[in-house]
């Protein structure tokens, strides 16, 4: 059976949520081109992430090897080269990441395969490969008919399926590495990490968002204490980042991080499509606007039409209360 490649992701002990996204969506596809799902593991001593990867596959391919302790494209284009050649895979997904973005665009002229970058939808029609990206800044979806091919690699954007398992649990493969020699051109250093008090929003479970309702710096702290309140981030639209109230790894939207928290709760955010292509894909969103027109309102799950700072300090004092 013809498989579906998905290359897992994973950093720090941590398989990341892009991983079983794109595992959801390689299993609709999987149906219904009657191929087989596979997760593609590299890595070192990683069996326990291989067996999590099994109850969202058919089946994992594990390549265990000290060389993948870390990723390294050139480690990794070595192992799904040739991965890729021997099984033949219907197409390889792989995430719109730092790691994807490294990887994916070699590997494809390495193997003389058709790429597509950064695609929010994917879908097979007679046997052709057609992906939909967005365009100018997120105002136009576009379609693209790939040329037919054997095989097809594409880079999938994070936080745009949902993360479900499969109905049972699949086999786990161990691969022999591939890689005969140590890796020379790219080199692992370290990691960098956030400085202390450093927040990364796209982790966060709750966010609360800020927007240009906000008219005084003064008034982020009060937003802060609500978000540690209910134990989340407070995050922002751009023209916070503009105004330099918060650091623009704060900054959610086309131009900033693709969030997909359990709750966002946006206050005084108009809702510019830029900034919803950053959250649309939350679990739950509350928005929080006088404007009762806002754009917000037609993405959120709930609208309140108040003034925000009517209803933060009475909301911040409640959580509180109920949290003890």
């Amino acid at each position: 059976m013809t498989p579906i490649f998905v290359l897992a992701e994973h950093r720090r002990g941590q398989i990341r949520d892009i991983t079983f996204e794109m595992l959801t969506k390689a299993r609709e596809l999987a149906q219904k081109t009657n191929a087989e799902l596979t997760a593609v593991l590299c890595g070192k001593d990683v069996q326990e992430h291989a067996k999590t990867l099994s109850e969202y596959s058919n089946r994992v391919l594990l390549v265990d090897d000290a060389k993948l302790e870390n990723f390294n494209a050139q480690a990794y284009q070595i192992v799904l080269s040739n991965l890729i050649k021997e099984h033949k895979p219907l197409i390889t997904l792989v995430g719109h990441t730092s790691f994807g973005i490294d990887l994916a665009p070699s590997l494809a002229v390495s193997l003389g395969l058709p790429l597509a970058t950064d695609c929010i939808e994917l879908a097979f029609e007679t046997g052709t490969l057609t992906v939909t990206r967005q365009m100018y800044g997120g105002k136009v979806n576009a379609t693209a008919v790939l040329n037919k091919a054997e095989s097809y690699i594409v880079t999938v954007r994070q936080a745009t399926f949902p993360a479900e398992k499969a109905a049972s649990v699949g086999d786990v493969i161990e691969v022999p590495s591939p890689i005969s020699e140590d890796i020379t051109q790219k080199l692992f250093i370290e990691y960098l990490l956030p400085p202390p008090g450093g927040v990364d929003i796209t982790a966060a479970d709750v966010l609360i968002g800020v927007g240009r309702g906000i008219k005084d710096e003064s008034e982020i702290p009060q937003l802060e204490q609500l978000a540690k309140a209910l134990g989340g981030a407070l995050a922002c639209s751009r023209p916070i980042v503009d105004k330099g109230w918060l650091p623009n790894d704060r900054q959610v939207g086309s131009s900033g991080k693709t969030v997909k928290p359990k709750l966002y709760l946006a206050l005084g955010i108009s809702g510019a499509f830029q900034h919803v292509l950053g959250m649309k894909s939350s679990d739950l969103i509350i928005a929080v606007n006088k404007d009762k027109n806002a754009p917000i309102f037609s993405v959120a799950d709930y609208g309140v039409v108040e003034d925000l700072f009517k209803l933060v300090p009475p909301l911040t004092a409640k959580v509180n209360e109920l949290r003890g």
